[in-house]
């Protein structure tokens, strides 16, 4: 690999390619157009893609289903199943025998059975302790010792067959500090609660018999300053290969564009975990959407050191490739297989893209040659009825959400994400900036940045990588010194994206000289003028591109007209931000306007749990979203809509409910991309209006019971009309399945809308009523929510088949997974007074991704 300095990089203009590497050995699942069916991507059989004989005895088995769960104690070592407790004869040095809660005579049966992704935090109650609420107000933390800790163990069995091979089992994710025991031996411990890791078993396993893995969750301490989860919250794999294999996160794809062609070059790094040197060869076969094979790369055959590593290169041009952009997300596959002495022994499937990239000083960010204004999203991780335990499906869903906005990026704030989100991301065409937790050069700092750049470089969504978010020493000598060390670490592992920093000051300073991109949090705020301190930064440093790594932060609630300290709801107007912060239509019209920014990304996408600005308590979300926590969308959603998207937009808002305000004037705002608007109520003409770019109307409307309607016209014919009514009393409950057919694979789910209507099948734009569900057949309830971020209501079911959610104006939702039997799951909704509803989800038959048992 090259080193490139960060001068070679900005003379190129920060020119480079990438790829994407998947996950493993099971089949994506891609969705073209949000809200489409999640469907296989096309795929070659082994035979049409692989010579014959050459698939090699490589397993990536799901850890996830069958684990059990109990809570345990950080003061009482009694109530801690005697971890840390003084007695004779235990002690961390001595290996096999840790305590008794980790070997397989113990009786596990009153633990809680749970499936994994889990988070113990969300199914706790809701503390108003400060700081509490900023972290979602959940008792987690040094002051609740008996909520904090928590205890996993799951039993299986490694056959007999198994032994020769090498045995690992990798965490995608525990929050937090997760000390792990196999077999009664003591593994290690990871104290990120983002980056994953991994531990090799091969000498502790029982071959033949059963193998107890067992974690303990250590939940006190937080990373961050909002609402992070607890436990092991994504998926846990367990990984055979014969010793001479393909290493972990061992394969780098990259491509270089030129004309109709594509030099696609791959990087293989074999380790040999034997005691005899192995000479072998490495190939790789690159096969596009439709199954077909475009390329074959052949590395020049050279010895593995026993107990070493190797790295084999190789490229091969790829004519006519299908490039991956936003609008035509095209992916292929490297399938690699490593072979000596005649005999295949590993084989790996790397999901990749051909594309470009290049951040420009005066021009911004183009992909594939083509300019596009970065138009991107912060979000953190955490979702409605879940907390952080997200269902794979779920992060598709979120990602298509924000594409139905217009949005094209996503900034991953401010930790490694799930590998699941970059492959949605990937499949739906989402530009990603992916940001590693801690900044620092020390060994944990480090060791997070690796993981998190080894494991995503070949994604080809990742355009730019962050190191860090509003650092205490981003303006300073010493936190230039840090930054420059993880650069280093970045372009030897990956010399074909730039990195940032999300700077909140101190711009020009500091690591600005050694960043390549320069970051911009909110710029200021009140403290500076927005424009005026980004076009100076650019008049000062004109060879730098820069792009908006945090702005916005307007703060609303969804159908909040008024701002209500009581309930801790902010009106939903674009009028209400934090001293340091920006409207939806301030930032963006400084943004839209300076074609040598690259972009931005508001803060946030979704409303996320705690940091629930500007009130505290009953608070318990944040209200910064776009979209709320359910993902139903805020009116400032079509601020974006009208403005990111292509397609016309006419909104109209607020709701037409006033009941005791007749006679009063109301705030009426209209956001659309339209040439004008004329508005009316009840059939008459209150005026129309001139759309003026990037902004929004106004009219000022004495209320009437009745219609409000908005007429927009284009090109002097009216193309889109919307209505708000005063509806009527609440009447019946609407059902929507955001898919009514899905995966019996136990691990699938629907995202089931509950609307309040009247009579008239009508929004009920007010209604809070409390919504009964119930599921029968095979499927279970995981979560409920409404978006409402002073709800005190439990996210998580009192039991697989029932749950009760009350209405947040108007709209509620359930999470429904399948089980592992295709059939119909039924579910139903009730509400005292009402007419209920119900939907049948078929959940179909599939080949699982391969688990263990």
């Amino acid at each position: 690999m090259v080193d490139l300095t960060r001068r070679d990089l900005l003379k190129a203009g920060l020119a480079s390619a990438g790829a994407v590497a998947g996950a493993g050995d099971f089949l994506l699942h891609a969705a073209a157009k949000p809200g489409a069916e999640a469907r296989p991507l096309a795929t070659a059989s082994p035979q049409e893609a692989v010579p014959d004989g050459s698939l090699a005895p490589r397993e990536r088995l799901l850890l996830d289903f069958g684990w059990r769960f109990h809570l345990g104690n950080a003061n009482d070592p009694a109530k801690d199943f005697n971890y840390g407790l003084e007695k004779k004869g235990w002690t961390f040095a001595k290996s096999g025998d840790f305590l008794p809660v980790t070997g397989l005579k113990f009786d596990d049966s009153a633990w809680k059975q749970v499936d994994l992704p889990h988070d113990w935090a969300v199914e706790l109650p809701f503390v108003s302790t400060p700081p509490l609420p900023d972290h979602g107000a959940k008792p987690l933390g040094r002051a609740f010792p008996e909520t904090s800790i928590g205890w996993y163990r799951r039993v299986f069995e490694i056959p007999v067959s198994d032994e020769g091979k090498r045995i690992a089992i990798e965490f995608d994710g525990v929050f937090r500090h997760a000390m792990v025991i196999f077999n009664g031996h003591y593994l290690g411990e990871d104290f990120s609660g983002y980056a994953p890791f991994r531990y090799d078993v091969t000498d502790f396993a029982n071959y033949g018999d059963k193998n107890v893995l067992t974690v303990r969750v250590d939940a006190r301490l937080a990373e961050g300053w909002f609402y992070e989860g607890a436990g092991i919250y994504r998926h846990v794999w367990l990984t055979k290969t014969e010793p001479l294999h393909v290493a972990h996160w061992g394969t780098f794809v990259r491509s270089e564009v030129k004309g109709d062609s594509a030099t696609v070059s791959i990087s293989t790094e074999v380790e040999n975990q034997s005691a005899e040197a192995r000479t072998c060869k490495v190939t790789s076969h690159f096969v596009d959407g439709s199954g077909k094979v475009v390329a074959t790369a052949e590395a020049q055959p050279r010895e593995v050191p026993a107990w070493g590593k190797a790295t084999f290169e190789a490229e091969a041009a790829v004519e006519h490739p299908s490039l991956w952009s936003i609008e035509e997300p095209n992916l292929y596959r490297a399938l690699t297989t490593v072979e000596s002495g005649g005999t295949a022994t590993d084989h790996e499937n790397t999901t990749f893209g051909i594309r470009t990239i290049r951040f420009d000083a005066d021009q911004g960010f183009f992909l594939n040659g083509q300019p596009v204004k970065i138009k991107g999203t912060c979000n953190h991780q955490d979702h409605a009825g879940v907390g952080s335990a997200l269902p794979d499906r779920l992060q598709s869903f979120r990602v298509e959400r924000l594409k139905e906005m217009g949005s094209n990026a996503y900034r991953t704030s401010h930790n490694p994400p799930t590998p699941e989100l970059l492959d949605a991301c990937d499949r739906l065409g989402m530009l990603v900036m992916d940001e590693t937790r801690m900044m620092s050069s020390n060994p944990e700092g480090l060791s997070q940045l690796e993981r998190l750049v080894r494991r995503d470089r070949n994604h080809p969504c990742v355009v730019i990588w962050s190191i860090g978010n509003e650092e205490p020493e981003q303006g300073t000598p010493r936190g230039a010194r840090i930054a420059q060390s993880m650069k280093r670490l970045v372009q030897r592992l990956d010399p074909t994206r730039p990195i940032t920093e999300a700077m909140d000051g101190s711009w020009g300073e500091g690591l600005s000289h050694v960043v390549d991109v320069q970051g911009f949090n909110y710029a200021g705020g009140e403290k500076f003028k927005l424009a005026d301190h980004i076009d100076e930064f650019h008049r000062r440093f004109p060879q730098q591109p820069t792009i908006g790594t945090e702005t916005a932060s307007t703060v609303c609630t969804r159908g909040i007209y008024q701002n209500d300290k009581v309930q801790g709801y902010v009106s939903a107007y674009d009028l209400n931000y934090p001293p340091w912060a920006f409207t939806a239509e301030q930032w963006w019209t400084v943004y839209d306007a300076r074609p040598f920014v690259a972009g931005g990304f508001a803060w946030t996408g979704f409303d996320y749990r705690g940091e629930p600005t500007p009130y505290s308590w009953p608070c318990i979300s944040s209200h910064f979203g776009i979209l709320d926590t359910c993902g139903f969308a805020k009116d400032n959603f079509f601020y974006y809509q009208a403005w990111w998207g292509a397609k016309p937009v006419l909104h109209l808002f607020p709701r037409w409910n006033w009941k005791g305000k007749e006679g009063q004037e109301i705030d009426v705002w209209c956001h659309t991309n339209l040439d004008s608007v004329e508005l009316f109520l009840n059939g008459k003409s209150l005026g129309a209006k001139q759309v003026k770019r990037v902004s929004h109307l106004e009219w000022k409307v004495k209320y009437t019971p009745g219609v409000l309607e908005a007429r927009g016209t284009k090109d002097g014919k009216v193309v889109l009309t919307d209505k708000r009514e005063t509806t009527g009393a609440p009447a019946k409950l609407l059902l929507l399945p955001d898919r009514q057919g899905i995966a019996a694979d136990g691990e699938d789910v629907s995202i089931v809308t509950v609307q309040v209507a009247d009579a008239h099948g009508r929004i009920v734009p007010v209604a809070s009523d409390a919504v009964s569900f119930r599921v029968t057949g095979p499927g279970r309830l995981i979560g409920v929510g409404n978006g409402d971020p002073s709800c005190h209501e439990p996210d998580k079911p009192a039991s697989p088949d029932h749950a009760r959610r009350s209405a947040f104006n108007g709209l509620c939702m359930a999470i429904v997974q399948a089980l592992k039997q295709p059939g119909e799951v039924r579910v139903e909704a009730s509400a005292q007074g009402l007419k209920g509803a119900s939907v049948v989800i078929q959940t179909q038959p599939v080949t699982p991704r391969p688990a263990v048992a």
